[in-house]
């Protein structure tokens, strides 16, 4: 088929942060990209409010952090259950604290990057069919047919295109008829961002940095149907139960009450169409994972999108997208279920731990740091062929780099700005001059350090894609053929 007979390279539906983040990522990269937003007008309206450190590390590798955090409260530890405290100040990360933000300025800023990098968004555009063949996806949107080489449903927990594949959805809810409100305080609580639970319910309170705070409460006595209004005094009364203290609420600006699946879908591909974020796999609010486990789909799913289609990898790269991000959403399901269970413990074993826990005075070691590392998703890695350097599938903290011209990358985030793999060795830099446009190649900053001998192969995740301790230049080359391709330059 032509070029001519495709609309663009990639469909993408759902303008939230998933589908933004992915759209931006596949235009950067200079592809033709259409996104589809049902939703004539945007929606002022948001539920994610956690900015956790993997998800402000990609932000970083765009360009976006500081522009996002500069629009919340930076939170270095989270209070639950009473005097618990888990402290993220020790994550190593540039960005050891929770970002509260509310999620449209997360949407702002994803949204301003995809149109500046060229996504045409197309809003008031609601799919209601799919067809697929050997070589291309159509999607049909109202009145409008749109032929694309792929697509990704990014489209919600209620997924229409999720639908249209046949793809199930399997889960239960875990929580039903929780209470959301927006609210000013009169009086702002020693911890600002914390939460408790006891035998009338659990609460979480959290601020957007602008004098408002997002309060979620669920009373174990009321359990009534999501379309019931939301009663501020109600709301006051559970906080007050289970925190010791309702610190004036008042003036709600929005109200809401919902509840909460726990599902997965045991797929996320389906031929040439793809499913991340909410449509692929959905949490409790527990531990604020949802929105930033979305974006780590994209981030993931993108860059293997674009070497596919720009032809420089096999079309089964693709198929690691399955691999790699499905435990991590299992994972998640799993961590954050067990958190939002313990809250809404009703048994005397679980009531006694949560006591117990609730007794603790300051942290609680090493279990309360792998907490923080896999609720801040940096704690994830991913599967490496048997044998590799103990580095190959794991993240990488921003390392710091050489700057060998003015106003070169300093850091690594700075250097996966392009969207293209990074070399970052010592020596032996010049092999990756067949690979143009493909690799940036960087030396770190301290040449005698822990990495001196070592050669890191950095995808654009900022995964190490390979590494190995002072390879032979076939060896790097052939790392190099495997992960880029073809050399462009024999």
């Amino acid at each position: 088929m032509s070029e001519m007979e495709f609309d663009c390279d990639v469909l993408v539906v759902g303008a939230g942060p998933t589908g933004l983040l992915l759209a931006g990522d596949l235009a950067a990269a200079g592809l033709r990209v259409v996104l589809l937003e049902k939703r004539a007008e945007e929606s002022n309206l948001t539920r994610a409010f956690a900015v956790h450190a993997r998800t402000l590390e990609q932000l970083d590798a765009r360009g976006l952090a500081d522009e996002l955090i500069a629009t919340g409260q930076v939170m270095p530890s989270l209070r639950v259950f009473g005097r618990l405290r888990v402290d993220l100040a020790g994550l190593p990360s540039r960005f050891p604290f929770v970002l509260v933000t509310p999620q449209s300025q997360t949407e702002r800023v994803l949204r301003e990057r995809a149109l500046k990098a060229g996504v045409e968004l197309r809003r008031g555009a609601e799919v209601t069919g799919l067809r697929q063949d050997a070589g291309g996806v159509t999607l049909t949107a109202g009145e409008q047919s749109l032929r694309a080489r792929y697509a990704v449903g990014a489209d919600g927990v209620r997924s229409t295109v999720r639908d249209l594949l046949g793809i199930p959805f399997p889960g239960e809810s875990v929580v039903r008829s929780v209470m959301l409100a927006d609210v000013r305080l009169e009086r702002e609580p020693e911890e600002p961002l914390t939460a408790g639970a006891g035998e009338a319910g659990f609460a979480f309170l959290a601020p957007f940095g602008d004098g408002w705070f997002r309060v979620i409460g669920w009373d174990r006595n009321r359990q009534v149907a999501d379309s019931e209004p939301v009663v501020l005094a109600e709301l006051a009364d559970l906080v007050r139960e289970v925190m010791g203290e309702d610190y004036g609420l008042h003036d709600a600006r929005w109200t809401s009450r919902f509840h909460s699946d726990e599902r997965q879908a045991p797929t996320y591909r389906s031929g040439r169409v793809f499913l991340a974020g909410d449509a692929a796999h959905c949490h409790s609010p527990a531990g604020g994972q949802g929105m930033n486990t979305g974006l780590q789909d994209a981030a993931n799913l993108g860059w293997k999108l674009a070497a596919v289609l720009r032809g420089w990898s096999p079309d089964a790269l693709l198929d690691t997208y399955q691999t790699e991000r499905h435990p991590v959403g299992r994972a998640v399901l799993r961590s954050s279920g067990a958190l939002v269970r313990l809250a809404q413990a009703q048994h005397a074993p679980a009531r006694a731990l949560r006591s117990a826990l609730s007794t603790v005075s300051g942290h609680v070691g090493p279990l309360a740091e792998l907490g923080a590392k896999q609720v801040s998703g940096i704690a994830f890695s991913y599967p490496a062929d048997k044998g590799s350097h103990p580095l190959a599938g794991r993240r990488l903290p921003d390392l710091r780099l050489a700057v060998d011209v003015p106003g070169g990358p300093s850091r690594l985030h700075e250097a996966l700005r392009g969207g293209q793999f990074v070399l970052i060795s010592n020596d032996e830099l010049s092999v990756a001059d067949s690979w143009p446009e493909r690799v940036v190649t960087a030396a770190p900053a301290d040449p005698h350090g822990k990495l001196r001998d070592t050669v890191l192969l950095v995808r654009p995740d900022g995964y190490a894609a390979w590494a190995c301790v002072d390879p032979t230049r076939g060896e790097l080359r052939a790392a190099l053929s495997r992960w880029l391709g073809r050399p462009a330059i024999q």
